[in-house]
């Protein structure tokens, strides 16, 4: 079995995989139930991107009657981290303080965020 690898997720498979992240496991139609009402995905076409996800190895599966029960195999955390870091190599030419520059230009960050941040900032490092 194929593990998660450094591909980046489509749109239509993260919007599916962050539904498994908020449930922590779900069948197709648990996936269904939890599109916005506004977004029209057939039953088959949920359940053929839930396949993938599983042959990428980002989801595991377990059989539950006729049906499956798809398991997140791969951290939200994770993916985060990774989207993160292909952003900083693609857009910001490797140079994460250019993606906080450019966070912090953007002025939408609360008092609270700041001194977030700042916090952040002086914490110390890994060792």
């Amino acid at each position: 079995m194929k593990t998660a690898d450094d591909k980046m997720l489509t749109d239509v498979e993260l919007e599916l995989m962050t539904i498994l992240w908020k449930r922590g496991e779900g069948s197709v139609a648990d996936v269904i139930e939890g599109l916005p009402k506004s977004r029209d995905l057939a039953y088959t076409s949920v359940s053929t991107i839930l396949r993938i996800l599983e042959q990428k190895g980002v989801v595991v599966t377990r059989k539950e009657g006729r049906g499956h029960i798809y398991i997140p195999n791969l951290k939200k955390s994770d993916y985060e981290a990774k989207a993160v870091q292909h952003v900083v190599q693609r857009v910001f030419d490797g140079t994460p303080l250019a993606l906080v520059r450019q966070l912090l230009n953007a002025g939408e960050l609360t008092e609270n965020d700041l001194r977030e941040l700042k916090d952040l900032i002086n914490k110390p490092g890994p060792k």
